[in-house]
Parts: structure tokens; C-alpha cells; sequence
């Protein structure tokens, strides 16, 4: 399908329609040894094909700092951005679980995190948020929880602790750091997280932790034998122009693709060839023959 055929409020096929993902869906998944499938978006276009290829959960990440506005890290990006990319991913999102990520700083104090969380469900349309950090994030966790705010956590690598950290490295790769993000693992479950993020964590300790806990492990660099797995969609599509990481599967070359046809067309249109007269609008023969007479248009 054309992405310029992508309307707002153009009808949408329903027949064999999936069910539409809920929370209980997912840990019903867990229990049932379902992997969860998941992946970022931060448009229409592409929510609307991450959701019409059948995905169980759309993350509307912070990444997009990096992904669509050029930033180094995701410490720039701010609320009124992220809720402004959220109601596009929204308004293509029928039937995967739309979590929305709080960007740096949105969630230092609980009100903090209450007030911004509950713009992400009221203004943009998240069904969830997603936050980073263990064991010293779980008074804000269980005061959103209370406050009917479904909460996904995120523990190893977290990108907003970036300057902490040194650097996009893995974590939890000596005994004391595993022992660590096992507690905070179990720790954001008695929260009421519904799920974890595990990024960045040896698959070793993410299949400990995966065992741990009631709830699913969304794997991003932790192996295979987390509850599910999510990408960056650009990542995935090899839209991005940084080397990937070492987790990171490239399933299309849409680079190279989106390239080619962008030479292609400048070609085209250099050469005259671009547009044809097949793909040009006419005048009726009547409008031709009186605009053809001498002194028509003045007359």
C-alpha cells in the first residue's frame, strides 16, 4: 500500500483483524510462553504499517532524539515533543499497545512523573509509559500505578544515564552489577510494572531475571530468552547512518532503496523526463482550440 494513500479516517480493513494487545493480553503471553513482539515508531506512516504488520506493542522511544532530530544522546528531547510524536503514532495505532517513553527529566520527583505521565494517556492517547531506572524508581512507579497509569520499566543499559555510565556500554557483566539489576528487576515488578525492558545485559543474566519475574522481559541486546524483543524501526530497516550495534538485525536495506530512487528521480527530472505527459493534467480539445487562437487569452 502507498503511504500516500494514508489518510486520516480512511476506512481500514477488519476482516481477520487480530484482537487488539492488551496488558493482560501480554502477561497472558508470559504465562502461555508467547514471545512479545515489539518495535519503536514516531510517525503515522510508520506506526500504521508497525501496527498493520500485526506487532504487539508500538514504542514511541526517546530514541527519536536520535533518530529523527540528529541529537548525540535522548537528554534533548522534551515533553511537548514527545507528546506531539505520540498523537501521530496514535492516530495509526488500532491494534498494538501504544507506550510512550518519558524523556529525561519528566519524572524526577512523583509529581513530577504524575503530572507529565498523565499527559502522555490524556493529550496524545499512550495506553502506557515507559521509564528508566531500578530500585530508587519505585516510589514514582507504584504512585503512577496507583493512579491507573500503566508503567513499563527499563533496567541495564539506559540511555538517559549515559554520562553515568561512561559511554553505551554493557551492563551487569560482574557478579555485584548482576546481583544489582536482579533486585532492581524484582523491585519494579512489586512496583506494578506490567513489563521490563532489559537493554543491554549479558544473555546469561537476562535469562535469570526473565525467570525471576511474573511479568514479561522485552529484550533489546539481552539475548534470546527474554518473554519478547523490541528494535528501533530504523535500526531494523538500515534507515539510520551509524554503524549497529552489535544486537541490532538489519531485515531490509531501505537506505540503499530510498538512495537509488532519490538519484533516480533527480535524473529524471534533470532530463525533462520527469513528469510525462501521461502524468500531466489537459486542457479540453475546446479550451486548446480557443486558447490557440490568435488574441484569445486578451480577447
Amino acid at each position: 500500500m502507498s503511504l500516500t494513500s494514508f489518510r486520516t479516517g480512511e476506512s481500514r480493513p477488519t476482516a481477520q483483524t487480530p484482537a487488539k494487545v492488551t496488558i493482560p493480553g501480554l502477561l497472558d503471553k508470559k504465562l502461555l510462553h508467547q514471545l512479545i513482539s515489539a518495535l519503536t515508531a514516531y510517525d503515522y506512516a510508520s506506526a500504521r504499517l508497525v501496527d498493520e504488520a500485526g506487532l504487539d506493542v508500538i514504542l514511541v522511544g526517546d530514541s527519536l532524539a536520535m533518530v529523527m532530530q540528529g541529537y548525540e544522546n535522548t537528554l534533548s528531547i522534551t515533553m511537548d515533543e514527545m507528546l506531539l510524536y505520540t498523537r501521530g503514532v496514535r492516530r495509526a495505532v488500532r491494534r498494538a499497545l501504544l507506550v510512550a517513553d518519558m524523556p529525561f527529566a519528566s519524572y524526577i520527583t512523583e509529581q513530577d512523573a504524575l503530572t507529565n505521565a498523565s499527559r502522555f494517556l490524556k493529550e496524545a492517547g499512550a495506553e502506557a509509559v515507559k521509564l528508566e531506572g531500578g530500585l530508587t524508581r519505585s516510589p514514582i512507579i507504584r504512585r503512577l500505578v496507583d493512579a491507573e497509569i500503566p508503567v513499563m520499566g527499563h533496567i541495564g543499559l539506559t540511555p538517559q544515564a549515559v554520562h553515568r555510565m561512561g559511554g553505551y556500554k554493557v551492563q551487569g557483566k560482574t557478579t555485584d552489577a548482576a546481583e544489582r539489576l536482579r533486585a532492581d528487576a524484582l523491585a519494579l515488578e512489586d512496583a506494578g510494572c506490567f513489563s521490563i525492558v532489559l537493554e543491554g545485559v549479558p544473555r546469561e543474566l537476562a535469562r535469570l531475571i526473565t525467570a525471576d519475574l511474573s511479568i514479561p522481559t522485552i529484550g533489546i541486546g539481552a539475548g534470546p530468552d527474554c518473554d519478547g524483543q523490541i528494535l528501533v524501526l530504523h535500526d531494523l530497516l538500515s534507515l539510520t547512518f551509524a554503524p549497529p550495534a552489535k544486537f541490532v538485525r538489519r531485515y531490509a536495506d531501505l537506505g540503499s532503496v530510498i538512495r537509488e530512487a532519490l538519484t533516480h528521480y533527480k535524473r529524471d527530472v534533470e532530463a525533462r523526463i520527469f513528469p510525462s505527459d501521461a502524468e500531466s493534467y489537459h486542457l479540453s480539445s475546446e479550451a486548446r482550440a480557443f486558447l490557440s487562437e490568435p488574441n484569445a487569452v486578451s480577447a
